[in-house]
């Protein structure tokens, strides 16, 4: 009695060859630092609810398809910018706080840790500028009002310091010159442009002059 021809299978199809079958391999750091720092550029100049996944495969000239290799969402990318900036900067300012310094050089040293943030992450800060108020509103995100007191904490500790100790000026409104040297220094992801005419250290320096001799001693 004749048996029964039993159907074949293609390579491609088999158990086997799908077992066997492995999925696309995880970017490289470099790369994936690269693919973020595209995404930062665009969620900075389009703003966070008009990009798309697409938009941020487009810059990156790959599919958008090709981009949830290495991402789940947008949502991803943009907590891991910011996380990603947000852990430097408080690796800096921790450093500034726990050298013995005083109130005036350890203003001084923060202005010019900020500038250098501007100047590693601008387009993380823009993102932060902008959509920071936002963010806060989701779970996901929540993390950032923390980073916010703290940042706040830090810089009205250092001015309180400096009034108690005689640096600055006794009717120091401490809350209102805060805001201002927040504002004005933050403000220059604006602009500032990395490998410009200025450093960052150079950029601090004027921002400084400006600043203490409003609100240091007279002599």
């Amino acid at each position: 009695m004749p048996t029964q021809k039993q159907p074949t299978q293609s390579p491609a199809t088999s158990p086997v060859a799908r077992k066997q079958k492995k999925p696309p391999a995880p970017p490289s750091p470099e790369r994936r630092a690269e693919l973020l720092g595209i995404a930062a550029e665009v969620f900075a100049e389009q703003g966070y609810n008009a990009t798309t996944v697409r938009k941020i495969a487009d810059a990156a000239g790959m599919l958008a398809g090709s981009l949830y290799y290495h991402f789940d969402s947008k949502e991803s990318m943009l907590e891991e910018i910011l996380r990603t900036f947000l852990t430097e900067l408080w690796d800096g300012y921790d450093a500034v706080l726990a050298a013995p310094l005083g109130p005036r050089e350890t203003l001084e040293a923060l202005v010019t840790e900020s500038f250098r943030e501007i100047d590693r992450h601008r387009a993380a800060v823009a993102i932060y500028q902008k959509e920071s108020r936002h963010l806060v509103t989701q779970t996901r995100f929540e993390y950032l009002l923390e980073s916010q007191r703290r940042f706040e904490k830090t810089w009205l500790t250092t001015l309180e310091r400096g009034v108690s100790d005689g640096v600055f000026r006794a009717d120091l409104d401490v809350r209102l010159t805060y805001r201002f040297v927040r504002d004005t220094v933050w403000v220059a992801a604006s602009w500032y442009r990395p490998g410009g005419g200025h450093s960052p250290e150079e950029i601090a320096r004027q921002y400084l002059s400006m600043v203490l001799d409003g609100i240091a001693v007279r002599a």
